[in-house]
């Protein structure tokens, strides 16, 4: 929207409010992009530059309080919104492509499933021919359906299937993922890698656009810190290990394609040149390191759903015949439990902690604040309405909720780039109003723009300050701790009628000590469980299922229970924020 008016002759400005996360617009539904929707709609705004003047020829068609939310030019059949109709948390968002389509456009509907089936087996035989595939499998729907689709596209002897047990799986996986893909006619060869990753290590170019750039090395996985660097050690070290087997098999490297089930998101948040080489990556997805890369700039890699979303992907393994329990199966990272363990071996304190700090405690003691005059009012003032003031203050007034800003970094997005910031955590003596947490959790990243994550701390107020971490890294010890935790959550989940109402349910371990004697200088020794909940179809964007509303109270206190039973953890967290302006992993 923003380009198409300034190349009409109207202007951008940047503004001091930023719109990120789920809003109200106001629309007129008289235009055909809007045509027989209601006024107001719940849409996803990432954005921070907005309209100033509207070009010659265009009218405003939706808004945001006095901010230009969509753009029409009828007589050319331009139209420009402001927010993202293709995502979840735009709820009438495929009405508005619908009516574009077919009303605009003037598109027929003959573009099936059916056909976009054909297409991935006609791709699969033009590209692979007589040649061979090594199809890497996780037991994930993405690659089960790849898999699938190799199988019904080639002959039986040219696709070569395997695990890697990483070392990084949850609890009985592996065993787990080979028995359910030999129901399917799948045999894949599993392989155990686990000193493999923990010592490897890679080179990442200084300058991924210039072949010629210099290179650093990075540590070995196991003492490794950065998220991003975890990512390519692991995503390298799973293409370097499929060259090993080729050549165990005496195969012809240059016969053998390299089988990913690559998605669209995928390459989108890595910043592929296949999805979008100027948008800002937001993590470097296993199946998209400069290794994968290369080889693919080669022709040496088989992706046939580069195109496709999770949901499309879901349906066409059905379509295919596969198993429910392997289509609906909740997704699990490439890079495994590796990226649920936020390592890191000093607290992340920047010069805003304190500030920040304070700014989060009037945002949660709203109504005392107004009454002190605080004089950090204007800051939240600048970032919210009227109305979101009014509900803070309720919230405020109705319990006294303790805000602690922990010394920690988790990804995000926020106004579509990457966002590596601080996670507030909030606790209360009483049991909690979800409804009114889940507000703040949308309202806090807002106002501050460098904490990209809300959480509650389940058991008492936290009365101490957490201004240390426990020195943590990807060691056996602390893997097991989590992958217990991750079991005995995933169990509860398995034992309800729930696991099908949200998407995903990772388990997080974070290094964070609660309540120490800081007086006392007790070591901070223990690490905190985070429990973080998604629902979405499009795993773009996301919600996070509240208590009381998706999931049982019941349900959640269970999991909180069998999980504080698991030897060395301090507190149970619930991750309250959507998808954005936090991403559905931590890492």
């Amino acid at each position: 929207m923003q380009m198409i008016n300034k190349e009409f002759g109207g202007s951008i400005h940047r503004k001091d409010v930023r719109e990120d996360g789920q809003f109200v617009i106001s629309i007129d539904n008289k235009a055909t992009v809007f045509k027989g929707l209601d006024k107001d709609q719940k849409v996803l705004l990432t954005h921070g530059d907005s309209i100033e003047k509207v070009a010659d020829g265009f009218k405003v068609i939706a808004t945001t309080g006095n901010i230009t939310a969509a753009i029409a030019n009828d007589k050319f059949g331009i139209y420009g919104v402001q927010f993202h109709p293709e995502v979840d948390l735009t709820e009438n968002g495929t009405a508005m492509i619908r009516n574009f389509l077919f009303g605009v456009a003037g598109v027929s509907g003959t573009f099936t499933m059916q056909n976009r089936e054909h297409q991935c087996v006609q791709y699969i035989r033009e590209t692979v021919g007589d040649n061979k595939v090594l199809m890497m499998l996780s037991g994930g729907v993405d690659s089960t359906v790849c898999a699938a689709l190799l199988h019904k596209a080639l002959k039986q002897d040219q696709v070569i299937a395997l695990h890697i047990d990483n070392g990084f799986m949850r609890k009985n996986e592996s065993e787990q993922v080979a028995a359910s893909l030999q129901k399917i006619g799948l045999k894949p060869k599993v392989l155990t890698a686990k000193h493999t990753f923990y010592t490897a290590s890679t080179s990442i170019s200084l300058d991924q656009t210039d072949p010629n750039s210099r290179v650093w090395f990075t540590k070995m996985l196991s003492s490794a810190i950065d998220p991003e660097e975890k990512r390519r050690i692991i995503g390298d070290t799973f293409v370097k290990i499929a060259g090993e087997v080729i050549s165990e098999l005496n195969l012809n490297p240059e016969e053998v394609f390299l089988g990913q089930g690559t998605l669209r998101p995928d390459l989108i948040e890595s910043a592929s040149s296949f999805a979008s080489s100027k948008a800002d990556a937001i993590k470097t997805h296993h199946n998209d390191t400069e290794l994968v890369r290369k080889l693919r700039s080669q022709g040496r890699v088989v992706e046939p759903l580069c195109e496709f979303h999770k949901d499309e992907v879901r349906s066409l393994g059905r379509d295919l015949g596969l198993p429910l329990e392997l289509v609906q199966r909740h997704p699990f990272p490439g890079p495994g439990l590796a990226i649920r363990i936020l390592c890191a071996e000093e607290p992340f304190m920047e010069k805003d902690f304190s500030e920040t700090s304070v700014l989060v405690k009037v945002i949660t003691e709203y109504s005392s604040a107004i009454l002190k005059n605080h004089a950090l009012l204007n800051r939240i003032e600048n970032a919210t309405t009227e109305e979101e003031r009014e509900i803070l203050s309720q919230i405020s007034s109705k319990q006294h909720l303790v805000s602690t800003l922990l010394p920690i970094k988790t990804v995000g997005v926020q106004g579509d780039s990457r966002t590596y910031s601080y996670v507030v955590g909030v606790s209360c003596d009483d049991e909690p109003d979800w409804d009114d947490l889940a507000t703040l959790a949308k309202i806090i990243p807002r106002i501050c723009h460098n904490i990209n994550r809300v959480v509650y701390i389940f058991g008492d107020q936290v009365t101490q300050p957490v201004l240390d971490i426990t020195p943590t890294f990807l060691t056996q010890g602390v893997l097991s701790i989590l992958r217990q935790a991750d079991h005995v959550a995933t169990q509860v989940l398995l034992s309800t009628s729930y696991y099908n109402t949200i998407s995903q349910m990772p388990i997080i371990l974070i290094p964070i000590h609660f309540n120490r004697d800081v007086a006392a200088r007790q070591s901070s020794c223990q690490r905190s469980i985070v429990i973080r909940t998604i629902i979405t179809s499009d795993f773009m964007t996301g919600i996070p299922a509240i208590p009381n509303k998706h999931l049982p109270i019941e349900l959640v206190k269970r999991m909180v229970s069998e999980i504080s039973a698991v030897p060395n953890i301090s507190r149970v967290l619930y991750d309250l924020t959507p998808k954005p302006p936090g991403t559905t992993e931590w890492e």
